[in-house]
């Protein structure tokens, strides 16, 4: 979630988009749905409130505009890959994912992405709450906070999901 061009070049080099890059592929091999969610907005912003505090500020940065939001190309969606375009922090909030995931009778997610105290939060929240089987890849996540990023995954994300390295998860499907 949220793995775009701009968010990852703030983020500099962390090795998360290797770690990315082998989720991906694990989850291709085992038969995984693979959904992207990015962040994005019509040319003038009639999505963002002046009263929203996260997003207000873009208006007139000119930053996160629908067509300049590619996903990194080092994690790219193949063809057919569902590419979901959310309008607030959450990826249920003001995106069709919920509709995507109810469509294909899908019970248990994956969570990735950037920032872990931003989408992975609010998404965590949002599907713990709509009965979500879920998991976080701690190392498939990343956050400006290293502080708020380790709260996050030690004592915050198990009360509601299973926290696992990309490695544990993807051996967990190979036995």
């Amino acid at each position: 979630m949220d793995v775009q061009d701009g968010i990852v070049e703030r983020l500099g080099n962390s090795g998360l988009l290797e770690r990315l890059q082998k989720a991906i592929a694990v989850a291709r091999l085992h038969g995984i749905q693979v959904i992207y969610v990015k962040v994005a907005f019509r040319p003038g912003y009639p999505e963002v409130s002046a009263r929203n505090q996260a997003f207000s500020g873009l208006a007139g940065s000119g930053g996160l505009i629908e067509h300049e939001t590619e996903v990194h190309s080092a994690v790219s969606p193949r063809d057919g890959e569902v590419i979901v375009t959310k309008k607030r922090v959450s990826a249920f909030a003001g995106s069709d994912l919920d509709v995507v995931l109810r469509a294909g009778e899908v019970k248990a997610l994956v969570l990735t992405g950037i920032a872990t105290s931003g989408v992975v939060l609010s998404t965590l929240r949002a599907a713990a709450d709509l009965d979500y089987e879920l998991t976080v890849l701690s190392d498939g996540c990343a956050d400006r906070d290293p502080d708020v990023h380790r709260i996050l995954l030690e004592k915050v994300f198990p009360r509601q999901a299973r926290v696992q390295t990309v490695e544990e998860w993807a051996s967990g499907l190979a036995s």
